[in-house]
């Protein structure tokens, strides 16, 4: 079987891979793995470094059996009885996403999905999560910085760069040392509390770096009355995370049961509202889809307009469902624009960070900002599952393919069919 790793040309900002060139040697060395690369001028390892570790750089993957990507591969440009492995995005059947599904089926190919391979527990094993939470967070510090410059006013977080901005990530944690450093020495002017909504990987790395400053946990109750209680100069930031009980409650209210939640949702309703207004960001790490309850409405900023009562001044809607989870999230953004204001008095859009509103922080493909270490560490967790994946006979049928359970429940589609568990995706085609 020959490999293909295809070039990303979603735009300009996304140079990951898939898989390293240190990995594709070492597969081809000691499991006799046939690899080839598309050369791509923007990728974060050049062309060069595949060649050096006797990896071969060419145009045309039409003679490989797999193709390896990372985001969705334009619909013209599937290939007929292909195995294809990449973010198709299509789980949800979201619209934008069925032409290329409906291509996959008619082309008799095979479809993986890196979000379908879990575990047992239905847990993620293969993600770049951890990465859109650094990069996130660190563009959360740059846009609460360039928000008070904007304003006049001086902030301890204007140094803070975008992540795109520093050549590693370890630079910028280095940055973000010092800026703890000057809080705890000198301090800073109002209470900073930053509410991060979820608990899993993007959570995770968004905590890992807000962590690298003086931090206090509170618990969301605390956070309720917290800026009443701390006046003056805080030599520390707050840092409250909601779970789905903070964020939901029963119509009828009965005790809050986090598997009704998620098996009947339309028996429940927001109630982080009470939340939003002591939050000065806002971090929205959660999976969400239209059934569940959102966690920012367009109605609760106008109302809070409105009282003279602001919430959040930057919302970073990691997650970015448009008009989602975040009701006022209107486009997806790229890092070199990252942001708008959302002015809720006027229900209108502002590029940048001036105006009356909180900042939305939008970028769709975050962990791009980090392309290096997000892709080192996706490929790592993807190694284990490549011998299987390549040499298993694809020629076989679906219940015949003998593949590790977490890379057979991420087939959606084998050979030009939708898999079992992925049935309920004809009614979006």
């Amino acid at each position: 079987m020959k490999i293909g790793i295809r070039r990303e040309d979603k735009n300009k900002w996304e140079k990951r891979v898939p898989l390293t060139p240190e990995a594709m040697e070492e597969f081809q060395r000691e499991h006799g793995l046939s690899f080839v690369v598309q050369t791509s001028p923007i990728r974060i390892f050049p062309d060069e470094d595949f060649k050096n570790r006797g990896i071969e750089v060419v145009e045309d993957l039409s003679d490989c059996d797999m193709i390896f990507a990372v985001k969705e591969i334009p619909v013209k440009l599937i290939q007929d009885k292909k195995v294809y492995a990449f973010f198709s995005h299509t789980i949800k059947g979201q619209a934008y996403t069925m032409p290329l599904l409906q291509r996959i089926l008619d082309s008799k190919s095979t479809l993986l999905d890196y979000e379908r391979i879990v575990d047992d527990r239905d847990r993620r094993l293969v993600f770049f999560g951890a990465h859109a939470g650094y990069a996130g967070m660190i563009d959360s510090l740059h846009l609460i910085g360039k928000r008070h410059v904007a304003l006049g006013e001086k902030c301890r977080f204007r140094k803070v760069k975008m992540a795109y901005e520093y050549n590693t990530l370890e630079e910028a944690k280095g940055e973000i040392a010092k800026l703890a450093q000057d809080i705890k020495e000198n301090g800073i002017l109002n209470t900073v509390i930053f509410g991060i909504a979820g608990y899993g990987n993007v959570s995770k790395g968004a905590q890992e770096i807000l962590d690298l400053l003086p931090v206090v946990e509170i618990t969301p109750e605390e956070c309720l009355s917290l800026r009443n209680k701390q006046v003056g100069r805080q030599y520390c930031v707050y840092k409250v995370v909601f779970k789905e009980e903070h964020m939901a409650e029963r119509i009828d209210g009965s005790p809050f049961e986090l598997q009704t939640y998620y098996d009947k949702p339309e028996l429940f309703q927001s109630k982080f509202e009470m939340y939003v207004p002591h939050l000065s960001v806002l971090i929205n790490a959660i999976y969400w889809s239209e059934q569940y309850p959102r966690l920012v409405t367009k109605k609760l900023l106008k109302d809070l307009y409105k009282k003279g009562q602001h919430g959040p001044e930057v919302i970073a809607d990691i997650s970015i469902d448009i008009g989602g989870a975040i009701e006022c999230s209107y486009k997806a953004t790229h890092s070199d624009n990252p942001a708008y204001v959302y002015d809720p008095l006027q229900d209108i859009y502002i590029p940048g960070v001036e105006g009356k509103g909180p900042v939305i922080l939008a970028v769709d493909n975050l962990p791009c900002e980090i392309s290096r270490e997000s892709s080192e560490s996706f490929c790592d967790a993807l190694k284990p599952f490549i011998p299987a994946m390549a040499t298993v006979d694809w020629s076989q049928d679906f219940d015949q393919l003998d593949l590790p359970r977490p890379i057979k429940t991420a087939i959606i589609v084998h050979k030009g069919e939708l898999t079992p568990d992925y049935q309920y995706l004809k009614e979006f085609l």
